[in-house]
């Protein structure tokens, strides 16, 4: 009797994971873009780690993320120090908390143009403008899905050898970029909107 029992607890679990396994195959990268592409706005909180070689500890930061599509995308760092990166369009702006100004028009920096459309492409979900700058490979579910980006580009191979995006639906959770040179950065991400 608890040999048949046991049978039918196994034939219930292997049921399950075969559906999850089935469920997981057929959620695509296009599937992911379609509901990425659904959420035209959004404001979260962010605790970035930056792990640098020479380093014992990791750089930590946090502060407030926000994004309109197609194009908007704002980053505001509130500690340890004040900081503000602004994308809008093909203009890249950093605020310092000195009150300094730098801006990047996008075109001219085709390696800063590559890496910017990392997340302004995911978060849009706009497939052709990934495509233009990386081999993605999704993996995962719809319901826990991982997009790993692998730059074309030789001069952006030189400085990122790839981002992990990681998430849930239409919510991005976690960005890795994974440097050339063996240093990381893993940025956690927290929805408020």
């Amino acid at each position: 009797m608890r040999v048949s029992i046991l049978s039918k607890t196994l034939a219930g679990l292997l049921l399950l994971l075969g559906s999850t396994a089935l469920q997981a195959a057929d959620f695509s990268l296009a599937d992911l873009m379609q509901q990425l592409g659904q959420k035209k706005s959004g404001t979260a909180t962010f605790v970035e780690k930056k792990y640098i070689a020479m380093l014992k500890q990791p750089l930590e930061s946090s502060g407030e993320l926000a994004f309109t599509a197609p194009d908007r995308l704002e980053k505001r760092t509130l500690k340890p120090k004040a900081e503000a990166v602004l994308l809008e369009g093909n203009k890249l702006t950093l605020e310092r908390n000195d009150g300094r100004k730098m801006s990047v028009n996008l075109a001219d920096r085709p390696e800063v143009s590559a890496f910017v459309e990392s997340i302004r492409a995911t978060l849009s979900g706009d497939r052709t403008a990934l495509e233009r700058y990386y081999t993605p490979a999704l993996s995962g579910g719809s319901e826990q899905w991982q997009l790993s980006l692998t730059p074309l580009q030789p001069r952006m191979q030189k400085v990122i050898s790839q981002i992990r995006i990681a998430g849930t639906r239409a919510q991005v959770k976690t960005i890795e970029f994974l440097q050339a040179d063996g240093d990381r950065s893993e940025m956690t991400i927290t929805s408020t909107r």
